[in-house]
């Protein structure tokens, strides 16, 4: 594999469906060009697109939510709910952007009426103490915010939580999240997420239960493709 050759391709055909076996265009084995092949618990298989990282000799197998198939989001959050059960939450708190797209479906599963949105943007109701810096590999600006609206503060308080979102990363939102609930006394029973993207996220957020779905390593630029480095491959659940 040269330093040209990427391995990826464009992601609009990727998160539609869920097959029984890999595909037979992906490889099944290292080294990985162009999807990964994730296996759910329910044994099908969701390949997801390789992107290559900004220092052009790694990769990570990537989830993008709200381009996924209504098929695809509705399997991840029944798989999501059966790891959230395990936490015995009262409510769910679904983190922005990506994670919105599951919290509903989640809390639906657990039996609850609704769930409570973080968000990034400020309404002019909102209160600047109920919000928390934050950055994320995918949006990496100065002056983000992570916000509660004051009026699902009621709905949280004292309660017992469990955080729901896509994927967990650097652990950088997860964190930022868990700041800004404790200042509320919000109990944090864990989180859940659909994807556990490498294991580096796991020193910043040692303290927080993190359950997933599925989990992907870190891919190294190798002969013929992306190899899986070993040591980023997170446990799962």
């Amino acid at each position: 594999m040269t330093g040209n050759e990427t391995y990826t391709e464009a992601t609009t055909g990727y998160w539609q469906e869920l097959t029984p076996d890999i595909p037979a265009r992906f490889p099944a084995t290292p080294p990985y060009r162009f999807g990964y092949p994730a296996t759910l618990p329910c044994g099908r298989v969701l390949v997801l697109p390789l992107r290559q990282l900004p220092d052009r000799d790694h990769a990570v197998a990537s989830l993008i939510a709200n381009q996924a198939s209504n098929l695809v989001v509705r399997a991840l959050a029944d798989h999501m709910a059966t790891q959230a059960r395990a936490l015995d939450a009262e409510i769910v708190v679904g983190l922005p952007t990506l994670g919105l797209a599951f919290a509903s479906q989640v809390a639906e599963r657990l039996g609850q009426p609704r769930y409570v949105p973080l968000g990034y943007s400020r309404k002019f109701w909102y209160d600047d103490a109920l919000s928390e810096p934050v950055t994320s590999i995918t949006s990496p600006e100065a002056g983000k915010k992570l916000r509660l609206d004051p009026n699902m503060l009621p709905l949280i308080e004292r309660r017992r939580v469990v955080l729901v979102d896509d994927a967990i990363s650097t652990g950088s939102t997860a964190i930022a999240a868990v700041r800004l609930l404790q200042t509320i006394g919000v109990d944090i029973a864990g989180m859940v997420v659909a994807m556990k993207q490498t294991n580096r996220w796991q020193a910043a957020a040692a303290a927080l239960q993190v359950r997933a779905v599925y989990g992907c390593p870190l891919f190294q630029r190798g002969e013929g493709g992306w190899i899986p480095l070993a040591e980023t491959q997170p446990n799962i659940p």
